[in-house]
């Protein structure tokens, strides 16, 4: 019997079938409770959208989407304000201010989707390919047209099978998810800096030493709530300076988040003379720790290499934690191939509504997206 799979598409967390969960055991990034998060603080000029592929009444695929416009964005990143970064910002309003994301934009890695392991991958995707389809045709009926749509953050093997199904799409390569592989006879920091090679072993404690008077806190809810504008602060102070902004988080985003996820988010505020200078944010997905949003004040930053501290710490926590990796995502290659990370590619699969940009995609993408020049580095011995 050759049955066909159908989608349905939902428009906010509470429409979702009751089984969603059970498909996302393995991903708390396409559970329920960090969706719900991501629909009630998610960035002004996001939509985000949630399908769920059946197999007869069989929920066998969860998805999710968010359609980005840009109109309501001050700053595409504010480094480079020079000709480029003007003809770029000019470009991005009116070729890609409308951009379509089958997966999440605020992560790295495949958080897109999750099909069954009774699903046929094949038809699963296709069926993807039509509930997207839908979507942009829901989107153009609310006056919302679809310039861009990216399917994104596969590795090489991941993206083989959405390139034999959307074929008219160019497989793009953006800068490497890093990733930092826990060795599994490490049981506590020392050990972590005990393989470390001499040059890299005074690194970290030159970071340390840099950093003495600084307290470092885990925040509660109430912590959060009491602090939430300095965090907002110092996180738009990090997300404004980065070379290429598409979206700001709304300003109560960590407090919900607290709120909702409870014990697998965590909020680590950084404190000098008792003012909040920095902090960093954690979630626990599985055995897989993921770095998430973090913010620091600039002066102190340099003097006191927060930045690398907060590496160092994440590093110690999730030692000692028992996690198997951890997740530093895209930013700061270099400072992060330092502390033991290492580079994996990362693929996505990307196609404009207009056919002429979509025949030179592939220069129109390497264009908007910046290069990174940047040295790996090997601390271990």
């Amino acid at each position: 019997m050759n049955t066909t799979y159908s989608f349905q598409i939902y428009n906010s967390t509470s429409l979702l079938p009751l089984e969603w969960n059970s498909l996302a055991v393995n991903n708390i990034f396409l559970r329920r409770e960090y969706l719900e998060v991501l629909e009630n603080s998610c960035p002004v000029n996001m939509i985000c959208d949630f399908i769920g592929i059946f197999d007869n009444e069989k929920l066998i695929g969860i998805v999710l989407t968010q359609f980005l416009f840009a109109e309501k964005l001050e700053s595409f990143g504010e480094r480079d304000q020079c000709l480029k970064t003007s003809v770029r910002n000019f470009a991005l309003k009116n070729f890609a201010s409308h951009v379509l994301f089958v997966g999440n934009n605020m992560l790295t890695g495949q958080n897109a989707f999750i099909f069954d392991s009774t699903a046929k991958e094949s038809k699963a995707i296709k069926t993807l390919h039509k509930a997207i389809t839908q979507l942009k045709k829901d989107l153009k009926a609310n006056g919302k047209k679809v310039h861009i749509t990216s399917i994104k953050d596969f590795t090489i093997e991941e993206i083989k099978p959405l390139q034999a199904e959307f074929k008219n799409n160019y497989t793009f390569s953006t800068q490497p998810n890093m990733i930092f592989k826990i060795n599994e006879n490490w049981k506590t920091e020392q050990d972590y800096i005990d393989a470390l090679s001499k040059k890299y072993r005074d690194q970290y404690k030159r970071a340390r030493k840099k950093s003495e008077g600084i307290e470092k806190q885990q925040m509660s809810l109430t912590d959060i709530r009491k602090y939430e504008d300095d965090i907002y602060e110092l996180y738009f102070h990090v997300a404004k300076n980065a070379p290429f902004n598409t979206f700001f988080l709304a300003r109560n985003h960590f407090s919900f988040f607290k709120e909702i996820m409870k014990d697998d988010f965590l909020l680590y505020g950084y404190f000098l003379d008792e003012k909040l200078i920095g902090f960093n944010t954690l979630i626990k997905n599985g055995t897989v720790m993921d770095t998430y949003f973090l913010g620091y004040d600039e002066s102190i930053q340099r003097e006191k290499m927060l930045y690398l501290n907060m590496l160092y710490d994440m590093i110690a926590y999730s030692i000692k934690k028992g996690f198997k990796e951890i997740v530093f995502a895209r930013t700061a290659l270099e400072i992060k191939s330092s502390v033991g990370a290492k580079p994996v590619k990362m693929y996505g699969l990307i196609t404009h509504s207009n056919a002429l940009i979509n025949h030179n995609i592939a220069r129109f993408f390497n264009y908007l997206e910046p290069k990174t020049e940047w040295q790996e580095r090997n601390p271990f011995k």
